[in-house]
């Protein structure tokens, strides 16, 4: 069944076409690694995709239903530019609040497994103000996986993590992909977009350049993909 699929998908902003007509599908349990340079496209049809936008044409559906409807929306966690935690709130307190907007049923229990997943138990009480960005990062990505989604939405998730962050995300990832669920993920880290990828696209100015399985090739050389189907 596909997790998601975006049909004949335009974006206008004014007379400009920021996407054109692009159209793909993306299987349960698949990872898609969203590949383009910068001003591609990418984060606009990310933000198309979590119902945060809409298309100017086209359509997308996750699980057969649109993309925008609450039902849809509850079953995506997002992971963008805009980190999206609370300043004056606590990291237990970010996460208590959003495992309750999301309905969970033992929010404290649920925040303090994943601040312990992602490294941050032991400042679970310091105000998010006082984190660096690679704390506030992971923060985020505790809050994108907290409702155990069945699509995963990731814009940039390796910006500002330190090692050992990386790694964290990285298993977090293969863990989400191999027990089933979806991931979209766009990044400039090739390297480690394509070891989690099972399918890849690039977006080349607005147009989708390519759209398939993750090959060897690829893996063996991250740039390969851009040198036969980027920009000129």
């Amino acid at each position: 069944m596909n997790a998601v699929a975006a049909a004949r998908i335009w974006k206008f902003y004014g007379d400009y076409p920021a996407l054109r007509e692009i159209s793909f599908e993306v299987a349960e349990g698949r990872c898609l690694a969203l590949l383009g340079r910068n001003g591609a496209g990418k984060t606009t049809m990310l933000r198309i995709l979590a119902g945060l936008s809409r298309a100017s044409k086209g359509q997308v559906t996750l699980f057969g239903k649109d993309a925008a409807a609450a039902e849809s929306r509850s079953r995506i966690g997002i992971l963008g530019h805009g980190i999206a935690v609370y300043d004056e709130l606590s990291a237990l307190e970010n996460l208590q609040l959003f495992a309750r907007l999301y309905g969970l049923p033992r929010p404290a229990e649920t925040a303090l497994a994943w601040l312990e997943k992602t490294g941050l138990e032991r400042v679970k009480n310091g105000l998010v103000r006082e984190f660096s960005r690679g704390m506030r990062q992971r923060l985020a990505v505790a809050r994108a996986f907290l409702h155990n989604p069945s699509v995963l939405l990731l814009d940039e998730p390796f910006t500002a993590l330190d090692d050992r962050a990386i790694a964290v995300l990285q298993g977090l990832l293969v863990e989400a992909r191999d027990s089933g669920r979806t991931i979209i993920m766009s990044t400039h880290q090739l390297r480690e977009a394509l070891e989690l990828a099972t399918d890849v696209a690039l977006i080349n100015r607005g147009r989708l350049a390519y759209c398939g399985e993750r090959t060897g090739e690829m893996l063996a050389d991250p740039t390969w993909l851009y040198r036969n189907y980027g920009e000129a």
